[in-house]
Parts: structure tokens; C-alpha cells; sequence
């Protein structure tokens, strides 16, 4: 029987993972992020791995080696669009890093690596990630002309001088450019009704007794502005602001609160600022016409006066492109991707995504343990 270590570790190595690394994002460009976790030691009688694999800061793929039978397995439902050898291959893959030659008899270890590929709007790549955490600690990372290493503790110069006279960055660089681009743009293609879009229809509105708040709702990507001014000047200092947070559909919501004296509510605005926009769009509460009737509203309510909150609606920006109109981003046509993605196809990788995995784990356990 194995000796298991709890599924919430390997999730929480995962999430620890993923909260200390410094993420290189574009504002606007698509990323795919894996994040795998090795485990090995005495404690367990054959390595323990997880894989998990984010395009656009959704989760599209999941492999935990103490399921089931272990398999690589989708978690968007257009995922499973891939074809039965895709996740027939991706699972062998996956099972090799359960591999003997990992285990170290002696201590317990852990590998954390972050691999990252970042498209532009265009369909272009735009930049890669490599970097390596060894027992929790920084280890070792791949710059950013995908080129040469840092070695960030003295015991990773050893794997650093392995790694540039095996060229290894030139095969991390090569599966970066084309075959993380092609995974990018194909569920870009699957995926596009949620993925492509940018704000189908967003709502701001203010509402409350003596708290303004500025909703913004549907929208996507996740980077977004909302700031309150009072008389022009920003009340940073004084909002109330919660952290961007995912609906579950692929779109995003958040909101700033302020409190403002009763009777000054005109004197504040909301400015947003998202790239869905042409340019940043100001709001400011608009009181209840007299002809609305106000009981109805308060009814039930127990503190005095409610200030009824304006609701205000705006549709994506659009832009007319060679006659046609379409959203305002500089997102491509699924059609366009696939051009894109035909070009990207005629390249391919010496390596896969695991191979170059399983050298990393291989480099780095024999260099640093011997």
C-alpha cells in the first residue's frame, strides 16, 4: 500500500506556488501557466506529482498522480474537445514522472516548477517563464531572453552550468514559442465564447443609505480600474475596495465603496478604467425622478431616506475593422487563430512539456543531492 501524503498538501505546495512567484503579465495577452509539484522521499514509496494548467487564469487541465486510476483530466467543458489520443498521450506523460529514479531514500524533497507562455492579442508570442523552486526556497530561473539562467542559492550553479552546456534553454525557449502558442491558440478556438470575449454588456452602479458603491460586473480580462473622486480629487485613502474576484464564467466582478455625507452624494464620481474601453468612463449617482414613486422602494426598510442607486449600463466599445464592427480589443476572429495556429503547427519541439520536466526534475536532484 502506498504511503500517501494528504491531497490538500500537494494543493496548497500548488498555492504556494502560485502566490510567491512574480507572474509576468502583459496587460491583455493571453497566458498559460502550468504549475507542477514533485514529492518524493521515504516517506512515500514512489513519487507523488501534480500538474495543473491554466490558459487566461482558468483552470483547463489537472493531473494528480493519487487519483484512481492517475489521468490527465479536463476541467473546462470545451476542453474535451481534445481528442481521446490527446488525453491518452497527455496521461502517459504524466504517469513517467512517477518514475523510481526520482525517489531519494535518505529525505524528504520537494520540486516546484512554473512554466509559463504568454500570447499577445494578435496571436503573437510575447514572453516565456521558467523557474524552479527547490524544498519551497527559489532555485533556479530562466531569464528573460531565454537564453542563459540565474542561479539564485549557490547549490543551483551546478545544474546552471549543466543546463547551458546541454543548451537546455534553447529546448524550454522552442516548446515556449510554438508549442505553448499552439496549446494557447486552440483553446482560444475551443474555448472562444468564453475566452475571446472581452465585456459583453457591463454594469456600474452606485447605491446605498450613506455608502456609495461602484459595482463593475461580466467583465474580462481581470485588470481594472475603479477609483472615486470627490470634487475631482481621488478618495484612494478613503474607498473601500475588494480584490478583483472570478464569477465562474470565465468574467471577473468587483466594486469601491466610499462614504459620503448625506446630501454631498453629487459631489463624487466613480472613474473606471478597463481596456474593453475606448477611454475611462465616469459616473456619479443620479437621484430618483419625481414622477418614480418612492415608497414602493423603501418599503420594508428600517432606517430612514434609501438612496436608490443608478444603474447605468454600457456596452462594450466597438470599432468598425475593414467594415465590420467587433469588439473593442485586439483580440483576432477564431478564424484568424486558426491561420495562426496552422503556422504554428508547421513547427514542432524536440521535446514535450514533460520530457522537459522529468530532465529538470533529473538535473536537479542528482546535481544538488550528490
Amino acid at each position: 500500500m502506498k504511503t500517501l501524503v494528504p491531497t490538500a498538501l500537494l494543493l496548497l505546495l500548488l498555492a504556494n506556488l502560485a502566490l510567491t512567484r512574480n507572474l509576468k503579465v502583459s496587460v491583455g495577452s493571453h497566458p498559460l501557466h502550468y504549475l507542477q509539484t514533485l514529492l518524493t522521499g521515504p516517506d512515500l514509496l514512489e513519487p507523488q506529482f501534480i500538474c495543473a494548467v491554466y490558459i487566461n487564469d482558468i483552470h483547463i487541465e489537472i493531473f494528480n498522480s493519487r487519483e484512481e486510476p492517475p489521468r490527465m483530466e479536463h476541467c473546462a467543458p470545451w476542453v474535451d474537445q481534445q481528442k481521446a489520443e490527446y488525453w491518452e498521450k497527455e496521461t502517459e506523460n504524466m504517469l513517467s514522472m512517477i518514475n523510481p529514479k526520482f525517489q531519494v531514500p535518505n529525505e524528504n524533497h520537494t520540486l516546484q516548477i512554473l512554466m509559463a507562455c504568454h500570447v499577445l492579442p494578435g496571436g503573437n508570442f510575447s514572453h516565456g517563464q521558467y523557474e524552479l523552486l527547490f524544498n519551497g526556497h527559489n532555485y533556479i530561473a530562466l531569464n528573460e531572453d531565454l537564453r542563459t539562467w540565474t542561479a539564485v542559492v549557490k547549490a543551483a550553479e551546478m545544474v546552471r552550468k549543466e543546463w547551458e552546456t546541454t543548451s537546455f534553454a534553447k529546448y524550454l525557449k522552442n516548446y515556449l514559442q510554438y508549442e505553448g502558442v499552439k496549446l494557447i491558440l486552440r483553446q482560444l478556438d475551443y474555448g472562444k465564447e468564453i475566452m475571446l470575449r472581452t465585456v459583453k454588456k457591463r454594469t456600474v452602479r452606485a447605491d446605498g443609505k450613506i455608502t456609495l458603491r461602484c459595482w463593475a460586473l461580466d467583465f474580462y480580462p481581470a485588470e481594472i480600474t475603479l477609483t472615486w473622486q470627490r470634487d475631482g480629487s481621488n478618495q484612494t485613502l478613503d474607498m473601500d475596495v475588494i480584490e478583483t474576484r472570478p464569477v465562474g464564467d470565465g468574467t471577473f466582478q468587483k466594486w469601491a465603496a466610499v462614504v459620503v455625507p448625506s446630501g454631498e452624494e453629487q459631489r463624487y464620481t466613480c472613474h473606471v478604467d478597463h481596456e474593453g474601453l475606448p477611454e475611462p468612463i465616469t459616473l456619479r449617482w443620479e437621484p430618483p425622478q419625481p414622477s418614480v414613486p418612492i415608497m414602493p422602494i423603501v418599503t420594508g426598510l428600517v432606517l430612514g431616506a434609501v438612496l436608490v442607486g443608478a444603474v447605468v449600463t454600457f456596452l462594450i466599445w466597438k470599432r468598425r475593422t475593414k467594415g465590420k464592427e467587433r469588439a473593442g480589443s485586439e483580440f483576432k476572429s477564431p478564424w484568424e487563430y486558426q491561420v495562426q495556429l496552422r503556422v504554428c503547427l508547421s513547427h514542432e519541439s524536440k521535446f514535450s512539456s514533460t520530457q522537459l520536466l522529468i530532465q529538470s526534475c533529473a538535473d536537479v536532484l542528482t546535481l544538488t543531492l550528490l
